[in-house]
């Protein structure tokens, strides 16, 4: 017969039990209160739409997502909140929140989001666009700035500029009076600039035999990597149906990053061919001095051949991109306002005379042309939402707070039509630069064509040259009108958005030569 077990050992069982479950609660307990505290403190966020289960706040955003945002903006004011399907995304729209962002808590803010652009188009994030704040990206801005776009380097390519843009003048010329794309022209002058500075010759020219990809197809590519690079992807704000592609964007990027490494490939191998036995070989080009890096064993973080080709991705998109876009915009609202034209010419013919052409040297004599690209990249930024930053750590900007992990946007779109700031903010009126010390290089934070701060586009000196070079050259060498069959009013002003705005329907245009004819021979 079993004996009953004594009082006091199943009292001690009893609380033996009530202990362990105690000890193993407790834990636990205390971080469901941690967590809510967490939410409670978290939950001072700016202000913004209620969001939708699993989509947030993605049924607001049209095609035209800067569009979008810049309407929410004035609803919710110059900070505000938003969920990108799970991606929490704080916005700011203002010149206060600009530089809040971008130089008071820029090195906060200075990463990047994991977007699937980022891994397909940039391998893998290796590029200068959509690299880590870190080790690498340090390393890979240094060798931009000091190695790649130094003063000393872009003036030693200025006759390259220069020969371009003299060819592109004598194409428009000859024949005279015809009805052209002028986009194509643009491109084309980027394209070659770049592709000669950056490779030593021009592999986009029909002539070339050993050519791997013709020039029309290779400035698709551009365009479509450009694209890509901007596009809201459903996958990066919805993780889980990222395997789906239900935009068919991913399997686009994967089809255009494959044709551009087998590009990049052809050409790197031409130059190893080139550079092969020659003893203490001197740079000639940038991807040269890309390779030269690659072999220098002091690097603090190695530079691999995947690092090169990502590095001279980011060269020649944005070397092509920016340029042609703004040039296109400028004298698209020129075409409206030929007044404004009257007065550029007027400028051009006293400065310049009308027996040589502008050179880069003249535009600081020139405030007038200055004052028209600035108001172009106002009017049509050539982007119009900067890049989106990941916050590293918490912060509190404006009173509310930014956690870890949030992405952060400037919507430069509003601000560059903020009536606060701008008179007649919609109207393209350059006057409002003559006289202001406003610049283009992320100091003025009403006017953010490149960006700000540590993230700023490296490339922008020579985009500035070129917009410049080129914008003074086709108002001083031209008189632009519209084909006999249209009007000003018919002027279509609709853009495309990616990582930049182009317009949707390329402008048709007739150059007329202003100048004598022996210019246009040169």
């Amino acid at each position: 017969m079993a004996t009953a077990a004594p009082s006091w050992v199943t009292t001690a069982a009893s609380s033996w039990v009530i202990t362990t479950a105690a000890t193993c609660l407790a834990p636990l307990v205390i971080l469901l209160l941690f967590m809510r505290g967490q939410r409670r403190r978290r939950y001072n966020m700016p202000p913004g739409p209620k969001p939708w289960p699993i989509i947030g706040n993605l049924n607001l955003i049209g095609p035209l997502p800067h569009k979008s945002i810049h309407a929410l903006s004035q609803k919710y004011g110059p900070i505000m909140h938003v969920w990108l399907g799970s991606r929490s995304v704080v916005v700011g729209s203002s010149v206060d929140m600009a530089k809040a962002f971008l130089k008071t808590h820029d090195a906060t803010l200075a990463g990047r989001p994991k977007f699937a652009s980022g891994k397909y188009t940039a391998y893998n994030y290796s590029d200068v666009t959509w690299s880590d704040y870190g080790p690498y990206w340090r390393q890979a801005r240094k060798i931009f700035l000091l190695e790649l776009f130094s003063a000393k380097r872009l003036e030693s390519y200025e006759y390259i500029r220069k020969q371009e843009l003299r060819s592109l003048l004598n194409q428009l010329a000859n024949p005279a009076n015809k009805t052209i794309l002028l986009n194509n022209h643009l491109s084309t002058l980027s394209l070659n600039v770049i592709s000669r500075m950056v490779f030593g010759k021009n592999y986009l020219e029909q002539s070339e035999s050993n050519n791997i990809i013709s020039p029309e197809e290779f400035k698709k590519l551009l365009d479509e990597l450009f694209m890509l690079n901007g596009v809201f992807n459903i996958g990066d704000f919805i993780p889980w149906l990222d395997f789906l592609d239900l935009q068919g964007y991913i399997k686009r990027m994967k089809v255009a990053a494959k044709k551009f490494d087998t590009f990049l490939e052809h050409v790197i191998e031409e130059n190893f061919e080139r550079r092969k036995g020659v003893k203490d070989y001197v740079a000639k080009n940038m991807m040269d001095v890309l390779l030269q890096l690659a072999e220098d064993p002091t690097l603090e973080v190695k530079l691999d051949k995947r690092g090169v080709k990502a590095f001279t991705q980011d060269l020649i998109g944005g070397g092509t991109e920016s340029s042609a876009v703004t040039v296109e915009w400028a004298i698209c609202e020129l075409l409206k306002k030929p007044e404004i034209f009257k007065k550029a010419t007027e400028e051009l013919d006293r400065v310049i005379g009308r027996n040589r052409w502008v050179e880069e040297n003249d535009i600081v004599n020139l405030p007038y042309i200055d004052a028209i690209a600035k108001e172009t990249m106002r009017l049509h930024p050539v982007a119009p939402m900067l890049v989106p930053r990941l916050a590293r750590e918490d912060c509190n900007i404006g009173g509310y707070d930014i956690p870890k992990g949030t992405q952060v946007l400037v919507n430069t779109w509003t601000i560059s039509r903020d009536p606060k700031i701008w008179d007649n903010p919609t109207e393209f009126q350059p006057e409002r630069f003559i006289g202001k010390e406003i610049d283009v290089k992320g100091h003025d934070f009403e006017l953010l064509p490149f960006g700000a701060g540590r993230r700023i586009c490296p490339g922008y000196p020579l985009g500035i040259k070129v917009i410049h070079a080129s914008l003074a050259n086709l108002l001083h060498g031209f008189n632009w009108r519209l084909p006999d069959n249209m009007k000003k009013e018919d002027l279509n002003m609709e853009e495309i958005y990616g990582l930049s705005t182009p317009k949707k329907i390329p402008l048709e245009v007739v150059a007329e030569p202003r100048l004598p004819n022996h210019l246009y021979s040169l």
